[in-house]
């Protein structure tokens, strides 16, 4: 009877820490105001130590969210306010088979049509994008790898912001830059 009680509580105590797991937390501050996201650096890791290893060596200081498209994400991370790209280290694999959904308020990486290009931007879903959700139309999807705990408030007033079309000085036009420059003022991991 002991063994059984001491095993109940040990399985009970496994239970509690894994619905309590919180992950490291990153706080944005922007000039539309902060916001705060939680990793999930057990379902996503090599995607979370990615971006914390951009958060750490100050990577998205004076970046900007360069295109915004209301009713679908937000994207950032990768453009100086002047439209200039920023060199990255290597990608990261896809971990889009991780079981993460693309779903409000959630925050992804950006890649090209390759699924292994993720490197520095990201996007926050501001709805359910199911059709980015693993597996995809094209087999592949985008890496879920956290979401918004706070400030989601600043998260839908840079999704209405207006925007156009931009020249920018290697890629010749921009499409969904907003109107008016969102700068990432400092993203730094929460103790």
């Amino acid at each position: 009877m002991r063994n059984l009680v001491t095993t109940i509580l040990f399985i009970s105590s496994l239970l509690v820490s894994a619905l309590t797991y919180a992950g490291p937390k990153v706080e944005f501050k922007t000039t539309a105001g902060n916001f705060v996201v939680e990793l999930d650096s057990i379902k996503a890791p090599k995607t979370s130590a990615n971006f914390l290893n951009y958060v750490n060596k100050g990577f998205y200081n004076g970046t900007i969210f360069h295109r915004v498209i209301d009713g679908f994400m937000i994207q950032g991370g990768g453009f100086t306010p002047d439209l200039v790209q920023k060199s990255t280290d290597a990608p990261v694999a896809s971990e889009a088979q991780n079981g993460l959904k693309n779903q409000s308020y959630t925050i992804a990486m950006a890649r090209t049509s390759d699924p292994d290009s993720a490197t520095a931007q990201f996007f926050i879903n501001v709805k359910d994008n199911e059709a980015l959700n693993y597996p995809n139309a094209m087999g592949n999807g985008y890496t879920v790898f956290g979401n918004v705990i706070s400030g989601t408030q600043t998260i839908d007033a840079i999704r209405k912001i207006p925007t156009m079309l931009a020249s920018t000085p290697k890629m010749g036009r921009m499409s969904d830059v907003p109107s008016k420059t969102v700068l990432i003022e400092s993203a730094t991991v929460l103790k």
